[in-house]
């Protein structure tokens, strides 16, 4: 057990993300591959190391490749998580520095190409979105067999990360059935054959099951052999990343983030990096200062840790570096679920001087002497009013204070100024900033309007739920909630909690949790069961999240509530995760 505790800290810069998602599709099936060819499939295992350690189970071939090993490739999370469940389930004898060297060889030899990577970047980033895989989607059955087989346990992020062989893919299968045997009922034979019965025009009826789907539309869009990793694995090579990047990020409920990020190589082959962070937080004024490590994987692939000053709050990092080493973004993230965290992008400074952001997302119409924040690097530390340029209807009136990474400037909107987001350019400057003018909010939003957590804090960790108010604008078709709408950027509100009637004499609201009315930050109760409650119920349920705005130049008094804006969101306050799909005797 002391050997299995020490491996699962072992690889401390990689890790699998339970199910998230956005709207996307996966790329286009590449070529199919001739069978002459398909004989020929799989990729040598060149590492002593990784032969002595796995070969004992997974045997070599006349050309060094391994059975199961050479005819997949992966994330360095999906091999991470195969390393553990090999130690846990099967009995590898392995060292932690062993398990690390082995992770990285994998990952670099056995690893995917930024093309193949990308569109599942959410699950290694643990993003909490819907995802939508559609490119198995049946047009004459209107069903989604592959996406419904493969998510009814786990998300697609994990099946569209991964590249196998027709037969290693229906190992996969294989190996899910023997695991887990519940499968069939609950997704792989769940419905039957497709078809009972022949079809109209006479053809016999389709017996597959949907596993027997899965497998083929697997093995034809997500196959071992592809250009995109041919073409990368020729030429990877160790970034070099070695000097001072400007950082801009977004952090939900605090808003944009801004600061610099200084990259300093630990490992004569590059792959390794110390980081020095600081960044501010216009918002809310914080000002953090953090050192962290990292792992370059696969030649792009960066994933570290980082912590502040104190020691106290550590972050992960998920970051997917451009060809140009010149770019990278992604998300670093904390939280019992990895449920918080901040949209990061990185850009390289060089000698020009670099616009990044603007702290203040709004300007009002009408109004003069509005205080604006430019950020960026190697800003002018003397720049002249007419440097800038906000377009039509708004002048900068002067600049209030200048230093290489924030502007300060005074602007004015004329009345006549039409409402909409614009650009903010400086001269000399790369990049650009934007803002929004507007005559009056119309609406505010609540994001997100699907909200989720978890009751914890006894047995299991709870989850929490980050609330924000977005304002906005109605724009030239005078309506809200529609295409021309002009977002404004986040505003301060009100929060509170509201009963979501579900069921008759519902008391939710009363011990699911509470939200900070300040923050929009909320934290669920403790899990249950909870003596206090009806039935000696958990305390779980849903609830509304609601927000409340006062525009400027209105009071707050009970008289003047017609003036307030109001919006609200659904929360699930739901049981702990009992069983995360990321843990090792679950794993790949």
């Amino acid at each position: 057990m002391k050997r299995i505790a020490l491996l699962l800290l072992a690889l401390p810069f990689a890790w699998i993300a339970a199910p998230r998602a956005q709207q996307a599709t996966s790329s286009s099936p590449p070529p199919a591959i001739a069978d002459d060819e398909k004989k020929d499939e799989g990729i040598p295992v060149t590492s002593d190391l990784v032969k002595r350690k796995c070969g004992t189970c997974h045997k070599a071939d006349a050309q060094g490749r391994l059975s199961r090993i050479s005819y997949r490739r992966t994330t360095p999370e999906g091999w991470e998580l195969t390393i553990k469940r090999m130690v846990t389930l099967n009995n590898l004898k392995i060292e932690p520095e062993e398990a690390r060297e082995v992770l990285r060889y994998l990952a670099d030899h056995h690893g995917l190409a930024p093309e193949e990577a990308k569109p599942a970047a959410f699950e290694a980033e643990r993003r909490q979105d819907d995802f939508e895989y559609a490119s198995d989607k049946d047009p004459d059955k209107d069903k989604k067999i592959t996406s419904d087989t493969c998510s009814a346990c786990h998300s697609l992020g994990r099946v569209i990360s991964q590249r196998r062989t027709k037969d290693e893919w229906a190992l996969l299968v294989a190996m899910h059935r023997g695991y887990y045997w519940l499968v069939d009922f609950q997704a792989f034979r769940r419905t039957g054959p497709l078809e009972r019965e022949p079809g109209a025009d006479g053809r016999p009826p389709d017996n597959r099951h949907p596993m027997d789907v899965a497998i083929a539309h697997l093995s034809s869009a997500f196959p071992l052999a592809t250009p995109e990793w041919s073409a990368w694995s020729a030429t990877m090579r160790p970034p070099q990343l070695k000097g001072t990047w400007v950082l801009s990020g977004y952090q939900p409920g605090k808003g944009p983030v801004f600061g610099t990020v200084t990259i300093a190589s630990q490992s004569a082959d590059s792959t390794e990096f110390t980081t020095q962070t600081t960044y501010t937080i216009p918002r809310t004024g914080e000002h953090v200062t953090r050192t962290g490590r990292a792992l370059v994987y696969t030649g792009y692939q960066w994933r570290g840790r980082s912590s502040d000053a104190g020691g106290q709050h550590d972050l992960r990092e998920v970051l997917f570096i451009d060809r140009d080493w010149r770019h990278a973004e992604g998300r670093w993230f904390t939280g019992a679920y990895d449920e918080l965290g901040i949209d990061v992008r990185l850009e390289r400074v060089g000698l020009d001087p670099v616009l990044t952001g603007i702290a203040q997302p709004m300007l009002h119409a009408g109004a003069s002497n509005q205080e604006l924040h430019l950020f960026g690097a190697n800003l002018p530390t003397q720049p002249a009013a007419a440097d800038f340029t906000f377009g039509p209807g708004v002048t900068v009136d002067r600049v209030v204070s200048a230093k290489p990474d924030e502007i300060v400037l005074a602007v004015s909107a004329a009345g006549s100024a039409t409402p909409g987001r614009r650009s903010v350019l400086l001269a000399g400057a790369t990049g650009e900033a934007s803002v929004a003018v507007y005559n009056t909010v119309d609406f505010i939003k609540v994001t997100p309007q699907a909200g989720l957590a978890r009751v914890g804090g006894v047995n299991f960790p709870k989850q929490l739920q980050q609330f924000e108010a977005v304002a906005y604008a109605n724009g030239p078709d005078g309506k809200p909630d529609t295409k021309d709408d002009i977002a404004l950027g986040l505003v301060n509100v009100s929060w509170s909690i509201e009963e979501y009637t579900a069921t008759f004499s519902d008391d939710d609201k009363d011990f699911v949790g509470t939200i900070d009315a300040a923050s929009g930050l909320f934290t669920p109760n403790v899990d249950g069961p909870n003596p206090k409650r009806r039935h000696n119920a958990n305390n779980y349920g849903d609830v509304w999240v609601v927000a409340t705005y006062q525009p400027a130049g209105s009071a707050s008094s009970p008289a003047d509530a017609a003036h307030a804006l109001k919006a609200r969101a659904h929360l699930l306050v739901t049981v702990p995760l009992y069983m995360k799909w990321d843990e090792p005797e679950v794993g790949r």
